[in-house]
């Protein structure tokens, strides 16, 4: 039987906030119609949220056909800066994941442009822990099918999810499997059967769910 934990990535294994906000201000510099620049609290509530969701939120006084290309923009800026700098990981990341791939295989599924999971991979050396990797900006699909599209390409019989926000756990509903609260990230969720509050808790959370 193949048992998989599939995880979200931003607030769930790493914070790149901080790396990331100088990057989006810069941008946001560049373009006359904007008149804001944007705080660290700002960036941390747009984390897990899609680019169209994002431009929405962030640049309501414009259509979306002038602030997704903003925040396309965006997205191509702060790559350049995260595989030059990397972001803060969570506390025990790398001994969790070795752990974890003794017995499961390990995927992540994340509200992201395309090459934003290879910079978090690439820059702190993690590529060997995880099996297969997700997002919209390649498939064009949203988070929970992009679930169900990992847990069928690679033929998992058993997963579970582990995230931070109110959409990854209406995300995991979405694809049929339990989910488990990453509490020490940046959302807050309306139930959950199971929170941990440090990723180092997770191998034992998990036991009764695989």
């Amino acid at each position: 039987m193949k048992k998989a934990i599939i995880f979200d990535l931003d607030g769930t294994l790493w914070d790149s906030s901080h790396q990331v906000l100088p990057a989006w201000n810069r941008v946001l510099k560049r373009h006359s119609e904007v008149t804001r620049q944007i705080t660290i609290a700002d960036m941390q509530g747009f984390m897990g949220k899609t680019i169209a969701e994002i431009a929405k939120i962030m640049l309501p006084e414009l259509a979306l056909e002038q602030s997704v290309p903003i925040m396309d923009e965006c997205a191509e800026e702060e790559q350049i800066y995260l595989r030059e700098r990397g972001g803060e990981l969570y506390p025990q990341l790398e001994e969790t994941l070795a752990h974890l791939q003794e017995n499961y295989q390990l995927y992540i599924v994340s509200n992201c442009q395309d090459g934003y999971i290879e910079s978090f991979l690439d820059f702190h050396h993690l590529a060997a822990y995880f099996t297969d990797t997700e997002c919209p900006g390649r498939t064009g699909l949203s988070k929970g099918e992009n679930i169900k599209l990992i847990i069928e390409r690679n033929k998992i019989d058993r997963a579970i999810y582990l995230g931070d926000t109110q959409g990854d756990l209406n995300s995991a509903r979405f694809a049929g499997i339990p989910f488990i609260h990453a509490a020490y990230g940046f959302g807050q969720i309306d139930s959950a059967q199971i929170t941990i509050h440090r990723l180092a808790e997770l191998p034992d959370a998990i036991k009764n769910l695989l």
